[in-house]
C-alpha cells in the first residue's frame, strides 16, 4: 500500500500494483460492475453506457482484467480516489476501498450494522448467511465464488450452523495447545491457522483457528475464511472436505469441519503416530478421489491454488477429501481460464512456474497434483533441505539420468510392498506429465482422472484374479 495515496489523489496516478490489487477484489463475479454503473460525468449523466460495459467484458476474453481497463480509462479525467472509495463503500465493497484508504473504510466497517453471527440465536444467522446471494455482499463477502452451473440458488439446506467463539472455546479446552497425545486439542496447523479437536452433540469436529502471520493482515484474513466460507457452500462433492459452520464473533475467525479421523496424506505417508504405511491399493485410491474432487472444481469455474498433501484429508474409510479453500479463486464462466494476481501464495514446493509470475489457471492445479503423485509412489516429502535435491518434483531428473544412481525402484516407497510394476510405472509417468514446465503439454484434470480410474480398475482386476 503507498501512504501517499489521499482521497484527492488522481486515479491516473495510481501505481499498477495498486490497479492489480483492486483486480483481485473486483474481478470475481463481475464486482467492477457496479463501479462502472456508477460512475457519472460532472453534468450527472452516466459517463459509461451499456455498450461500453460490454467492450469491458469482452477484456477477459482476452486474458485482461476489467477492473485495471477500466481505471486505465476512467483516469484520463480527472477522477480522483475519493471518488472510486465512495462508490466501492455505496456497494460495501469494503475491503476493496480498504486497499486505496483502509482508514475510511474501516470507519465504515464499523457503521454497518452487527454481524448476525453474534446473535444469540443461531438458525437466524445460518438463514442470514444463506441468503447473501441475494443482498449486497458485506465487506466480507466480496469474493463470492461462481455458484455452479447446474444451481442457481443455493440449497436452503447446506446452511453452515453458527457457533458463538466462546462456545469453540469450551468444546476445544480453550484453544488447548498441546497436542492431543498429550491430553490437549491440538491436531496440527492448517492454512492460516491452527486446528483443534471438539466434540459437537457427541460428533468429532476439527475447529480451524485463524490467525494473522507476519504477511496475512486481519483483513486480508477474513477475506480467506469468507472465501472458504462460499466455496463450500455452492460447492458440494464427496471428494471435498465437510464443513459444519464457522464463527465470526471473536478475536479469531474459526471454521468448523467434520474431523477427518485419518489426518492428512502427507501424515499418513510419513506413517506419523506409528500408523501402518498406506498399501498401494489404497495411495491409488486416494490420487483417484483427490484427482475427482479437483475435476469437479475446475469443471465448476474454480482454482484451488494450494493442492498439497497436507491439505488432502482422510477419512474413516480411507476417502480423500480436499480441505482449504482459503485461496480458491472462481473464474468468469466460458471464458479465459487464466488471470492474474499481483500476491503469489501457494505452498513453494508445489508451484507450477506459471504460478510463480501470479497466473491462475487450472493447469497449475495439475501441476501441484504431479507433485502429490510423486509422494504418493516414494513416501517422500515435498521439500527436505537435508536432501539433494531439496525439492521431490526435482527427481524425476536423477531418475531419468543414467548417469546418477537413483533407480526408479529405488524411488519407490519401500514400505509399500503390493505394488505391480506396470500400475506404479504407469501413475510415474502421469505425474511426469503433470510437471511439464508448459502448462499447455499438461493434461487437464479430466484426462488425469481418467489415467488414475484405469490404474484402480486395473488393481480391482488384479485382486480378482487372485481371488
Amino acid at each position: 500500500m503507498n501512504n501517499s495515496v489521499t482521497s484527492a489523489t488522481y486515479i491516473r496516478n495510481l501505481s499498477y500494483s495498486l490497479r492489480r490489487r483492486l483486480s483481485d477484489f473486483l474481478d470475481p463475479q463481475n464486482r467492477w460492475r457496479d463501479v462502472i454503473t456508477s460512475i457519472r460525468k460532472p453534468s450527472g449523466e452516466l459517463r459509461y453506457t451499456q455498450l461500453h460495459v460490454r467492450r469491458f467484458e469482452g477484456l477477459v476474453a482476452q486474458g485482461k482484467s476489467p477492473t485495471v481497463e477500466l481505471l486505465v480509462d476512467w483516469g484520463t479525467t480527472n477522477s480522483t480516489v475519493g471518488e472510486l472509495v465512495d462508490i466501492l463503500k455505496s456497494h460495501k465493497l469494503l475491503a476493496a476501498a480498504s486497499v486505496l484508504l483502509p482508514e475510511e473504510a474501516a470507519v465504515s466497517q464499523e457503521t454497518q450494522p452487527a454481524s448476525p453471527a453474534v446473535e444469540t440465536n443461531s438458525r437466524l444467522s445460518t438463514r442470514l448467511l444463506e441468503e447473501t446471494e441475494t443482498r449486497p455482499p458485506s465487506d466480507i463477502s466480496v469474493l463470492q465464488p461462481q455458484i455452479p452451473q447446474e444451481s442457481s440458488e443455493p440449497d436452503q439446506t447446506d446452511g453452515f450452523s453458527s457457533f458463538l467463539y466462546h462456545e469453540l472455546m469450551q468444546i476445544t479446552g480453550n484453544f488447548d495447545d498441546r497436542p492431543i497425545s498429550d491430553g490437549g486439542s491440538r491436531l496440527g496447523e492448517g492454512g492460516f491457522g491452527t486446528v483443534y479437536k471438539g466434540l459437537i452433540n457427541d460428533k468429532p469436529v476439527a475447529v480451524k483457528k485463524l490467525n494473522p502471520m507476519e504477511d496475512i493482515s486481519l483483513d486480508e484474513l477474513r477475506v480467506q475464511f469468507n472465501q472458504e466460507i462460499q466455496t463450500l457452500k455452492v460447492l458440494k462433492h464427496e471428494n471435498l472436505v465437510d464443513m459444519v459452520g464457522f464463527s465470526c464473533d471473536g478475536q479469531h475467525p474459526c471454521l468448523v469441519y467434520a474431523l477427518m479421523v485419518n489426518g492428512s496424506l502427507l501424515d499418513r505417508l510419513a506413517c506419523l503416530e506409528g500408523s501402518p504405511p498406506l498399501s498401494w491399493r489404497r495411495r491409488s485410491l486416494i490420487a483417484e478421489g483427490t484427482a475427482s474432487g479437483l475435476e469437479y472444481l475446475h469443471s465448476n469455474h474454480h482454482v484451488h491454488r494450494d493442492v498439497k498433501s497436507a491439505n488432502i484429508l482422510i477419512d474413516e474409510q480411507f476417502v480423500a477429501k480436499i480441505s482449504d479453500f482459503g485461496l480458491t479463486r472462481a473464474s468468469a464462466k466460458r471464458t479465459s481460464t487464466t488471470m492474474m494476481t499481483e500476491r503469489i501464495v501457494g505452498t513453494r514446493a508445489y508451484m507450477a512456474p506459471e504460478a510463480l509470475r501470479g497466473e491462475i489457471t487450472p493447469r497449475s492445479d495439475v501441476f501441484s497434483f504431479g507433485v502429490v503423485l510423486l509422494e504418493i509412489l516414494s513416501g517422500l516429502p515435498p521439500a527436505d533441505e537435508k536432501r539433494e535435491p531439496q525439492f521431490l518434483m526435482e527427481m524425476r531428473y536423477d531418475i531419468d539420468d543414467e548417469d546418477e544412481e537413483l533407480t526408479f525402484e529405488d524411488f519407490l516407497d519401500s514400505k509399500m510392498r503390493d505394488w505391480d510394476l506396470s500400475q506404479v510405472e504407469s501413475v510415474y509417468s502421469l505425474a511426469c506429465n503433470c510437471l511439464h514446465d508448459r502448462k499447455v503439454r499438461r493434461p487437464v484434470i479430466k484426462q488425469v482422472l481418467l489415467e488414475l480410474k484405469g490404474v484402480v480398475k486395473s488393481i480391482s482386476l488384479d485382486s480378482e484374479a487372485q481371488q
